[in-house]
């Protein structure tokens, strides 16, 4: 799963979600992908309920349930050397 969570288009679609539910249409222009795009690279999280998805007529949102997202992260060993890893990149980067 954590490999997963941090490919950088799963990542970025995550990242929008981290301040609340957001509509498909919302995704799409953002991150210059579509419905399908966005449902196929969320489906692995969808399917293990890291991220819901609600259909409304033509609407579609998606919710990130951030207590399970975070116990993922805090149970595995490895994520801590992931994030100081991504933190040193980001800044060499700056």
């Amino acid at each position: 799963m954590l490999e997963t969570l941090v490919d950088p288009d799963v990542s970025s679609i995550l990242l929008e979600l981290e301040n609340g539910s957001k509509e498909s249409s919302y995704l799409t222009e953002k991150l210059k992908l579509n419905d399908n795009e966005i449902q196929k690279k969320l489906s692995y999280v969808i399917q293990h309920s890291f991220v819901k998805i609600k259909k409304d007529g033509n609407m579609i949102t998606f919710t990130v349930d951030k207590e399970k997202l975070n116990k993922i992260m805090e149970s595995d060993e490895n994520f801590s050397g992931v994030v100081d890893g991504l933190t040193e990149l980001d800044s060499f980067l700056n």
